[in-house]
C-alpha cells in the first residue's frame, strides 16, 4: 500500500515508519521540519519526505493525493492554546483528506471512558470527532500510558524511581491506568491498516495489567532492583503536584500540568478482541520496562518524546538557527591541539547526558537547577544515544542544530532561560586542532549584564572542558 504518515519524525511516527517500510509499503513521511530527519538512515527504501505544517492549510497543498491509507499522529500537550491548535490541525487535515484517494484514516488518541475528562483527553476526543466528519472512514485507536524507551511516561517514571528513594506523592497515585508497551502500539497501528472490518470504528488498546500509578512506580523499582517507599498525602493542589513533577523529572512545566490533570482520571480500556483478531501478544508492564532498558543499554533508542517537542526557545525550523550570527554578539573562542583527533571527536559526540560536560559538572548541574527555578528545561533531558547525536535531538538543555562526524562539527543551540540566544560549537580543524566557540547574542541591557557576569565562569568551564576533550581523549 501507499501510506501517508503525518508526524513521521515524532516519537510514535518514527517507530511506525520503520515497520511500515519493513513490511514493503511505500511511505510518504510528513513532518514540519525535514531538516530534523536523517533520510540517509532510510536510503534504498520506498520513502518520500514531505514538509508541511498542519496549522497552515496552504502547506498541505504540496502533498500528494494518491495514497491508500493516512495516519494522523500529530499531537501536542504543551502551550496554553494546544487544544485550539489541535482542533485547527485536525480540521485542516480533514479538508485536505477529502480531496485525496485515501480509503482509511488511522488515528491514535487517548482512552476516554470516564465522564469527567482532563483538558488533554478532551482535546484528543475532540480531534477524533473532527476527523470522523470527513469523507474518509476513521479507525481510531485509543491508548493510555505508553511504555517504551524514550516515551514521556517512561522517562518521567524513571526519573521519579531512580532519583527518589522516598516519595511523598499526591493522592492521584491511586488512580488506575492500563499501560501498553510501545511495541504493541506499533503492532496495532500497522495491523489495522487496510482492514475494512475496522473502518469507522474505535478501539481501546491496552496491555494485560491494570495498575495504579503507585503500583507502576513500585514495579518499575522492582525491575531495576531498587527499594523505594511511597507515602501519599490527601491534600496536594494540582499546582503543587505539577511543580513536584517539573522539578524532579525532565518534563516541562506545561507538560507536567497537563499530565497531573490527566492522572486524576482512570484510564482503563474497554474490553475488545482486536488484539486476537490481529494476532498481537500483549506485553506485561514489567516486561515492557525490561525491553525498554535493553534498548537503552544497547544504544538502540530510535526516538524520544523530547526530540519532537518544541519549546519557547526553540520554535522555528533548524535552518533558522544554523547560521551563527557574526555581528552584535559576544564570543568565547578557544582552541587546543590534540594528539588523538579521533578520540577527541568521540568525546565531542559523547558530551552531555550521562557522560557529563567533562569539567566542573557540579556547575553545569547548578546551572540546570537555576534554569528549572526560572521555568526552563533544566539539565535532566539527557540524550537519546550515548555516542551519537542527530540534528533536532535534545542534549541536556541544548538542541542539536548540526551534527556531522564527516565534517567533524557539532553545533548546539541553548534552550535554557537566558536573556538572549546562545550557540556552542565544537569542531576539529587542520586534523589536530579542537576548536570550541561559544556565541551569545544578548537581548537588551540584561543580556549584556548576563554575559559579563558569567565571564569568570565561562573562562574556567570552557577552558577546562576543551582541555578534557583534547588532552584526555
Amino acid at each position: 500500500m501507499k501510506i501517508l504518515l503525518t508526524g513521521a519524525s515524532g516519537y510514535i511516527g518514527k517507530r511506525l515508519l520503520v515497520i511500515l517500510l519493513e513490511q514493503g509499503h511505500e511511505v510518504i513521511g510528513v513532518m514540519r521540519d525535514k531538516a530534523r530527519f536523517n533520510i540517509e538512515d532510510f536510503k534504498d527504501q520506498k520513502l518520500t519526505i514531505a514538509e508541511a505544517d498542519l496549522l497552515d492549510a496552504e502547506s498541505l497543498n504540496a502533498l500528494p493525493t494518491d495514497f491508500d491509507v493516512a495516519y494522523y499522529l500529530v499531537h501536542s500537550m504543551s502551550g496554553s492554546n494546544f487544544t485550539e491548535n489541535e482542533k485547527k490541525s485536525a480540521q485542516n487535515f480533514v479538508e485536505f483528506l477529502n480531496n485525496t484517494q485515501a480509503k482509511q484514516l488511522v488515528y491514535l488518541g487517548g482512552i476516554v471512558n470516564e465522564e469527567k475528562l482532563s483538558q488533554h483527553l478532551l482535546s484528543r476526543k475532540a480531534v477524533e470527532d473532527i476527523l470522523e466528519k470527513g469523507r474518509v472512514p476513521v479507525t481510531a485507536l485509543r491508548a493510555g500510558i505508553i511504555v517504551g524507551s524514550g516515551s514521556a511516561s517512561f522517562e518521567i517514571i524513571r526519573d521519579l524511581v531512580e532519583k527518589l528513594p522516598v516519595m511523598v506523592a499526591p493522592k492521584w497515585l491511586n488512580t488506575q491506568c492500563q499501560p501498553i508497551a510501545i511495541r504493541n502500539v506499533v503492532q496495532f497501528l500497522c495491523g489495522v491498516a487496510g482492514r475494512e472490518d475496522t473502518y469507522g470504528q474505535n478501539f481501546d488498546i491496552y496491555g494485560p495489567d491494570i495498575l495504579t500509578y503507585r503500583q507502576m512506580l513500585l514495579q518499575f523499582a522492582e525491575v531495576r532492583k531498587l527499594k523505594r517507599r511511597i507515602f501519599t498525602v490527601p491534600v496536594m493542589t494540582p499546582r503543587l503536584s505539577s511543580y513536584w513533577l517539573y522539578f524532579v523529572t525532565s518534563t516541562s512545566y506545561p507538560l507536567a500540568k497537563n499530565l497531573v490533570d490527566s492522572m486524576k482520571v482512570d484510564v482503563v480500556g474497554r474490553p475488545n478482541d482486536l488484539a486476537q483478531r490481529l494476532g498481537i501478544a500483549l506485553i506485561p508492564y514489567k516486561e515492557a520496562i525490561r525491553i525498554a532498558f535493553d534498548k537503552i543499554e544497547q544504544n538502540m533508542v530510535l526516538s524520544s518524546w523530547n526530540d519532537s517537542a518544541f519549546t519557547d526557545k526553540f520554535s522555528q525550523h533548524l535552518s533558522h538557527y544554523i547560521k551563527v550570527p557574526e555581528y552584535g554578539v559576544f564570543r568565547d573562542k578557544q582552541s587546543q591541539k590534540t594528539k588523538d583527533p579521533e578520540k577527541a571527536l568521540d568525546r565531542i559526540f559523547s558530551i552531555g547526558g550521562r557522560s557529563g560536560w567533562y569539567y566542573a559538572n557540579w556547575l553545569w548541574e547548578f546551572r540546570g537547577f537555576l534554569d528549572k527555578l526560572f521555568g526552563g528545561v533544566g539539565l535532566r533531558r539527557g540524550r537519546k544515544n550515548a555516542r551519537e547525536v542527530s540534528a533536532g535531538e535534545v542534549l541536556d538543555f541544548w538542541r542539536v542544530i548540526h551534527s556531522s562526524r564527516k565534517e567533524k562539527r557539532l553545533l548546539l543551540y541553548a534552550e535554557m532561560k537566558v536573556p538572549g540566544e546562545a550557540w556552542l560549537e565544537f569542531k576539529i580543524v587542520n586534523d589536530n586542532c579542537v576548536k570550541q566557540t561559544a556565541t551569545f547574542r544578548p537581548l537588551g541591557l540584561w543580556g549584556r549584564l548576563y554575559w559579563y557576569s558569567m565571564l569568570p565562569f565561562h573562562y574556567f568551564i570552557f577552558r577546562g572542558m576543551l582541555n578534557k576533550i583534547a588532552n584526555d581523549a
